[in-house]
């Protein structure tokens, strides 16, 4: 299996939707892999798989929020037929 590192900033859609589905809530200190590059350089990242690859993904702030806007932009689209009306508001539905 081959392993890739990828920077936020070179993220594709199917990488991006990768994160969010394993991290819907975000990702903790225990889902973060820390290594030594060949630059010995300490690079934070967090581990997604394909088929034929495990991508690392390096982390930073803009990560958590590139990934947070995604997500919102994702259930944006999915809710557009949602009725928000509040449950107080409804009429009694025993009929």
């Amino acid at each position: 299996m081959k392993r890739v590192i990828v920077d936020f900033k070179k993220l594709n859609q199917s990488i991006l939707e990768l994160l969010v589905a394993k991290f819907p809530d975000g990702y903790g200190d225990e889902h973060v892999i820390t290594f030594k590059n060949q630059h010995n350089e300490t690079i934070e990242a967090v581990e997604v798989h394909t088929e034929d690859t495990i991508y690392l993904v390096k982390i930073s702030k803009r990560l958590a929020d590139t990934m947070e806007a995604f997500d919102d932009d994702s259930d944006d689209d999915m809710g557009a037929d949602v009725d928000n009306t509040p449950m107080d508001d409804m009429e009694d539905m025993d009929d």
